[in-house]
């Protein structure tokens, strides 16, 4: 995949109806620290345009950024945040459910998890839920770069096991600060846009 162009397209909040896009799309879901915005910005190759915060839970909102107008990263609200209130956690929740089940050009979910820890109850019930809703999680192991390289098989079963992931689940370690896994996340992407009519990256 080359990123020729991007743009955030569209921002969808608690009730806001949902953009009746013809580009395909792949969504990102993770807890509100696991980096999923340095994620995007490095698979879009900008320092800033998906936005980065000290403060986990940033992102409240469901954000489309239109990718070489051929295809949309879908960044929904991050979970787990402490200091948010259970109001409006119960409606983040109902975003990102409404959005796994009503989106029309929806083909691939990003499960975000921090390869350091096991994954999470909130980490589970993402998954889960994606899993319910028809897709199979594609699991994105953040922060490579903070464990040691003899730590990577182990932690990786670790977060296959915890989350009783299904056979054949593809999980890449990633690391935002040396971008170790970002080819490998975009032959994945290729392969999603490949499967597409008349698809070509």
């Amino acid at each position: 995949m080359v990123i020729k162009t991007v743009s955030l397209e569209t921002v969808c909040g608690i009730t806001s109806k949902l953009p009746d896009n013809i580009y395909p799309e792949v969504a990102f879901a993770g807890k509100s620290n696991v980096g999923k915005s340095s994620l995007i910005n490095a698979l879009m190759n900008r320092k800033s345009l998906a936005r980065t915060s000290s403060q986990p839970g940033k992102t409240q909102t469901i954000n489309y950024y239109n990718v070489n107008d051929a295809l949309y990263f879908v960044d929904l609200p991050g979970y787990g945040f402490a200091r948010v209130s259970e109001s409006v956690k119960a409606q983040w929740g109902k975003m990102v459910e409404r959005y796994l089940k009503k989106s029309k050009q929806l083909r691939a979910v990003f499960l975000l998890i921090d390869i350091r820890h096991a994954p999470s109850e909130n980490d589970r019930i993402m998954y889960d839920w994606i899993c319910a809703n028809g897709y199979q999680p594609i699991l994105i192991a953040t922060k490579l770069d903070k464990i040691k390289k003899s730590q990577i098989q182990k932690q990786r079963q670790l977060i296959l096991n915890t989350l009783e992931a299904k056979k054949g689940t593809v999980l890449i370690p990633f690391s935002a600060e040396t971008k170790q896994g970002r080819e490998e996340i975009y032959e994945t992407l290729d392969g999603i846009i490949e499967q597409l009519p008349g698809g070509e990256s």
